[in-house]
């Protein structure tokens, strides 16, 4: 066909027509971008396999170094925020096996006594002079300012232990008194030091079995496993249940204590306000004088009974209640990180003061745990 004048119009304006519509292709977004394998061609975005880290994790338990002359057997379980978890046992370790919690047990007598500060049976603000028959400290006793506010977070001045908290035939609330006697020269004002010791949850228990008029701990624990349904195998019985050392004198089962910890994380142990409570930092204006995690090289602060994480810090700068645990000295440690949604135990018991042996053994394995966690 010869092109004239007259019907090069009609097919220009369908050539300026097609154009547009070529643009406009060329710059919508594709409905599922994917990232280009640089071959030129587009790929699907990856998919986690769930199964891989799973064998990944697996691995990697199996092949952790733990205590040496002898190994240490342990369990492992964890749960992240879709309710998925897994569980890992070495050798004779199971998460039924009975261990000794050393420092573990500070966690759980902790939320023990705040539920009687929820039921209005104690405060914050309440002393032990208010409950524990003949405590001596007099009014004229810098430490005669001591509340259970301190008590709970380590900053009462009762730093000096005494031997009745470890033994069995000692009378429990004699014993708060003689702990109250070993320190009644001492100077410290209540709420400035930060000292990790036996004796500040020992009168914290005195305190609280006397308000609720009860006779001794067993009372206490007895009735929080009945209104719980938790650690039904569990007691405290070290150095006997007459005389139990709250920051270190249970025995439970990995399963018990992985259940402890998922009531609390769900808010169903303590109100929201004691919740907070917990969260934050009570050793803020504090000096730390005596803490254990000083042997891993780092800087963790207190909240009640539970340690307030701040990982490979010298110093603390984390948000307060970002990873929560209580780890004892047999190596067991529980955890909540609340940052990363996932909780979870080792279960174990190595010789006494391995504490850095336990922590040794989970700083390596975080990273395939939390790769398991947040694989979809």
């Amino acid at each position: 066909m010869m092109l004239t004048k007259k019907n090069l119009i009609p097919l220009f304006a369908l050539f300026i027509i097609f154009l547009f519509f070529q643009n406009c292709s060329s710059n919508s977004t594709p409905s599922s971008p994917t990232p280009n394998n640089g071959t030129g061609q587009l790929e699907d975005p990856p998919i986690c396999d769930l199964t891989a880290k799973e064998s990944e994790l697996t691995t990697a338990m199996t092949a952790a170094t733990t205590d040496e002359n002898p190994a240490v057997d342990f369990s492992f379980i964890v749960e992240r925020a879709d309710g998925k978890q897994f569980t890992y046992n070495r050798g004779a370790s199971t998460l039924t096996t009975s261990y000794e919690s050393a420092s573990t047990s500070k966690w759980v007598s902790a939320v023990i006594i705040l539920r009687l500060v929820d039921k209005g049976v104690l405060s914050l603000d309440d002393k032990p002079q208010q409950y524990i028959p003949g405590w001596p400290i007099t009014s004229d006793k810098p430490l005669y300012n001591i509340t259970l506010r301190h008590l709970l977070s380590f900053t009462s001045g009762l730093t000096e232990d005494h031997a009745c908290t470890f033994s069995p035939t000692a009378n429990y609330f004699s014993c708060a008194n003689n702990i109250a006697n070993a320190n009644i020269a001492n100077t410290m004002i209540p709420g400035t030091e930060f000292y990790y010791a036996n004796t500040h949850l020992h009168v914290a228990g005195a305190m609280a079995i006397k308000a609720y008029g009860k006779s001794s701990w067993q009372d206490l624990f007895t009735e929080f496993k009945t209104e719980t349904g938790l650690f039904s195998t569990s007691t405290y019985d070290l150095p006997s249940s007459t005389n139990p050392r709250l920051a270190g004198g249970m025995h439970w089962t990995g399963n018990e204590y992985f259940a402890f910890i998922k009531a609390f994380k769900n808010g169903s142990l303590l109100s929201s306000t004691l919740m907070n409570e917990m969260y934050s930092d009570q050793i803020a204006s504090a000096t730390i004088v005596n803490s254990p995690i000083s042997v891993i090289n780092q800087v963790w602060h207190y909240g009640f009974g539970s340690w307030q994480e701040c990982p490979d810090s010298l110093s603390y700068s984390c948000s307060p209640g970002t990873r929560i645990s209580s780890p004892g000295a047999y190596g067991a440690y529980p955890f909540w990180d609340r940052a990363k949604n996932y909780y979870g135990i080792f279960a174990r018991q190595g010789e006494l003061g391995t504490f850095r042996k336990g922590m040794d053994l989970e700083q390596p394995l975080r990273p395939y745990i939390e790769a398991w966690v947040n694989c979809n």
